[in-house]
């Protein structure tokens, strides 16, 4: 079974480092001229699937907005994640889980078995109950070739409290958990399946990100503030692996799939000369 991270590596190197969301919220879908129901929810996604599905390499549907309309929301998310795996896109859902013992191997089943009809390539989840409190998540990952994204520095202003607090040997919460992921990545080719999530939007963040040796997950682009730019300032000697994640900044560009096309390839050519600074 061929590594998350080969995957990964193979699909930036063909298709370049980009990450694009769905994120089908009210105001986006008003936007773009649609009802916030079932039948907009739809419209939304299939646009954005057909658009970008056979040219970015990852895309990131956040699964909150379709759960938000029960099973019918959920059938969606389902054809969605097909029709964006048959297309070439790498599904990275957008779920932030954590837990503990059986609760949390069964968001592992759900996400990252290949039985599972919401089976993706890979997840985000939060280690707020313990890095190792994941581990059937690094588990089922590992045997099914799938890969998993830690939070670890987050752009709301609210983590700060958690994340950058100080352990009892003088780290940060943050720099703990990419401590752990580190190890668990620790001599993987050429890259890691277990990924950090580092917001764009928080500058320089005091932390070695150097021995991570998997992907590095970087949203808040575009809309939210941060630009391709600010990327050498938030991961510095890190800046290779990084993915570079945008949603409104592209989605907004919607409906015309040409001009959701135009909008990827605009973020993607800023994106490639931010981090080939770092080669």
């Amino acid at each position: 079974m061929e590594s998350f991270g080969a995957r990964l590596h193979r699909a930036v190197t063909e298709r370049g480092p980009l990450c694009v969301g769905i994120d089908p919220h009210p105001g986006l879908l008003a936007r773009w001229g649609l009802d916030d129901d079932v039948r907009g929810l739809d419209r939304f996604a299939r646009t954005v699937t057909e658009a970008l599905g056979d040219r970015v390499a990852v895309v990131k549907p956040q699964s909150a907005f379709f759960e938000r309309f029960g099973s019918k929301g959920m059938e969606i998310l389902e054809s969605t994640i097909r029709q964006l795996r048959e297309a070439g896109s790498l599904v990275l859902l957008d779920v932030k889980r954590g837990d503990i013992g059986s609760t949390v191997a069964a968001y592992a089943s759900a996400y990252l078995d290949p039985s599972s009809p919401v089976h993706v390539d890979a997840v985000t989840a939060s280690p707020y109950l313990g890095v190792g409190a994941l581990a059937p998540m690094f588990e089922l990952a590992a045997e099914h070739g799938g890969g998993v994204f830690v939070l670890a520095l987050t752009s709301n202003p609210e983590g700060a409290a958690v994340q950058r607090a100080r352990t009892a040997d003088g780290r940060t919460v943050a720099q703990t958990v990419i401590d752990e992921i580190s190890q668990l990545n620790a001599g993987a080719q050429p890259l890691g399946s277990v990924g950090l999530v580092v917001g764009a939007t928080i500058g320089d963040t005091g932390h070695d990100l150097s021995a991570v040796n998997g992907p590095l997950l970087a949203p808040g682009l575009g809309a939210q503030g941060a630009t391709a730019a600010d990327l050498r300032v938030v991961f510095g000697s890190a800046l290779p692996a990084v993915l570079p994640s945008y949603s409104r900044e592209v989605l907004g560009a919607g409906p015309d799939p040409d001009a959701l096309r135009a909008a990827a390839d605009r973020a993607l050519t800023d994106c490639r000369a931010a981090l080939a600074t770092g080669d």
